[in-house]
């Protein structure tokens, strides 16, 4: 019988428990604690634990990740994760020296009153069913052990991830402001600057960013010397995504690189996945595309094959699908957006987060379901005052290119403005906004200016800016800045392999063409860039672009051509419930049918 914290494991008969509730273990999981208990006085290389585990069997040192990985998260709800340390390059070691132990040390109540008892099965259910993922059923039943002064502080850390699993990360921040104090005043550093580190994550979501490095620099005290731990690497990551709050996507880069080694050299998943998800993002942000996308494809099945909670698995998607949609790759965000949620509801995330409904309302909107995508984004704007405020004016950009392909021009105009008025950028949606209401200058200053900055959305943007404003140029007669924009994107292929941003050129060149009268090679790219929009799903601007091919063939008199271009729009522009698609198809149907005033682009 091994005694630990609040752990007890019976070695013969097989069980372990945690404040006297049977705890289920994996055979394996319960073996690997076992045989570290057992030897306690040393460490234990990862041959012999391989050996050991997995008599006469060859696996790989992955498995042996796995299985600690999930020993390691059993042993976080007792506040006893720091006791089972990872040895780089060598093996691990249950360390129970008296820190470890007393760091959950509660001071029980008289367990003969009736009271006490039924608080103590109450604070039972609630370990219970945080463990079981039932968010909701947690959160209310540590509200309630906490009435009876019954929790322990590695609870308060529990009850605060229940409540963000739930959306409502306001909520965690007293909790979790309890828990630095309990671990400061108990002299347990490390432990404090964990939950240091969450609230200014939660904070700087918030929009609080002088809130969040204050939380950031308390968490360096915390940490102190130990930069080769958990917690110097968790605070690297933070560090990162301060530093791009303060539109620094350099040091930004540095920070999250560090938290990448951090994590690789302590075989950390959660640390090493952060570490390399931001990483990718703004590799992404400075121009080094296919290696950005690695690095987030990467972190992504890193998080997906270990054990790490519902708030970091939530963080390593979302990064990926706002990286696909700040890019314009819709094809990768389709498949991530799916994962995410088939994720979610597997951890027990039954209402998404404002950020995941935004992620999907975007792909939606490019696929051309107009309706759904409209009262998604909705949704997340309710969810994102929440959860996210920061990101609202990115929903009402959204929200905006869902009304613009639908044909509700105000109602575009209106969100766009007020995404402008949250300090978010909405283009390229503006610009085209703009080219419909015949403001053709005002789109291209827009443009211009939007190429201005260094905030990660800018940069991450730039390639869909680029291309519309090349096809915005070229319609108004700045043909050499059209051209130079194009030189741009096409003289750097690896930057911008993404599909939307290739078709988006293809159209660009195709306005240049007609300009310069050269209408074969215009239908060239017109047909490259609807190729290339059927390619990624999106309805709706493939639609365009054969709206734009059927005005060339009428005016070169291939009426045949032009009558299937129609067709193929028609049955779109019923599907998608878009007036906008619908007004350009009737212009160019009625000029098929006879009248001779040149077609329109």
């Amino acid at each position: 019988m091994y005694c630990f914290g609040d752990f007890e494991l019976n070695e013969e008969a097989r069980g372990l428990r945690l404040a006297g509730r049977e705890i289920e273990a994996q055979p394996l999981v319960f073996d690997f604690l076992a045989i570290l208990l057992r030897h306690q006085s040393r460490a234990l290389s990862k041959e012999e634990l391989l050996e050991t585990l997995w008599p006469g069997v060859t696996v790989t040192e992955a498995s042996l990740q796995r299985v600690a990985s999930l020993a390691r998260s059993i042993l976080r709800q007792g506040g006893m994760e720091t006791a089972l340390r990872n040895l780089p390059r060598f093996g691990y070691r249950m360390c129970l020296d008296p820190p470890a132990v007393s760091e959950r040390t509660p001071v029980l109540p008289d367990p003969s009153t009736a009271h006490s008892s039924a608080s103590l099965q109450i604070l039972a259910a609630a370990r219970a069913a945080a463990s079981a993922r039932k968010w909701y059923e947690a959160a209310a039943l540590f509200a309630e052990a906490d009435t009876a002064d019954e929790l322990v502080t590695a609870d308060l850390e529990e009850w605060a991830l229940a409540l963000e699993c739930m959306g409502r990360p306001a909520e965690a921040i007293p909790p979790l402001t309890r828990a630095v104090r309990a671990y400061s005043i108990a002299r347990q550093g490390s432990r404090a600057a964990a939950p240091a580190i969450t609230l200014a994550r939660i904070h700087l979501e918030r929009g609080e960013l002088a809130v969040a490095k204050g939380w950031h620099q308390r968490a360096a005290a915390l940490i102190g010397t130990a930069t080769d731990s958990r917690e110097h690497g968790l605070w690297c990551w933070m560090g990162s995504r301060i530093k791009a709050a303060d539109a620094e996507p350099e040091q930004a880069l540095a920070f999250a690189e560090q938290a990448c080694v951090v994590g690789k050299h302590l075989e950390d998943p959660v640390v090493e996945s952060l570490g390399l998800v931001y990483r990718g993002f703004f590799k992404l942000c400075l121009g080094d595309t296919q290696s950005g996308l690695e690095d987030q494809d990467a972190a992504a099945a890193l998080g997906l094959s270990s054990d790490v909670d519902p708030v970091v698995g939530g963080i390593l998607y979302c990064n990926v699908l706002w990286a696909c949609r700040n890019i314009g790759d819709w094809s990768r965000a389709n498949q991530w957006t799916l994962g995410y949620e088939n994720w979610c509801r597997g951890h027990g995330l039954e209402d998404l987060s404002g950020s995941c409904r935004l992620h999907r309302a975007e792909v939606l909107g490019v696929h051309g379901t107009l309706k759904e995508a409209e009262a998604l984004v909705r949704t997340a704007l309710d969810q994102l005052a929440l959860d996210a405020p920061w990101a609202m004016g990115d929903a009402l950009r959204v929200l905006g290119d869902i009304h613009l392909a639908a044909g509700d021009l105000t109602e575009a105009e209106a969100a766009y403005r007020g995404a402008h008025a949250v300090g978010w950028d909405p283009q390229p949606g503006l610009a085209l906004l703009q080219l419909e209401q015949g403001q053709a200058e005002a789109a291209f200053s827009a443009l211009e200016r939007s190429l201005i900055g260094s905030a990660w959305p800018t940069l991450q943007r730039r390639g869909l800016i680029l291309a519309t404003l090349a096809k915005v140029a070229a319609r108004t007669d700045r043909l050499e800045r059209a051209k130079q924009v194009i030189a741009e994107l096409e003289t750097q292929p690896q930057r911008w392999p993404m599909a939307s941003i290739r078709a988006l050129t293809s159209e660009a060149k195709a306005e240049l063409f007609i300009r310069e009268g050269r209408l074969a090679e215009a239908i060239g790219e017109l047909q490259v860039a609807y190729s290339r929009w059927n390619e990624i799903g999106s309805a709706v601007n493939a639609a365009d672009a054969r709206l734009s091919l059927a005005a060339l063939l009428i005016q070169l008199g291939d009426r045949t051509g032009a009558e299937l271009e129609l067709g193929t729009v028609l049955t779109v522009a019923r599907k998608v419930d878009s007036s906008r698609l619908m007004r350009r198809y009737e212009t160019l149907k009625a000029l098929l049918g006879g009248t001779n005033r040149e077609a329109p682009a």
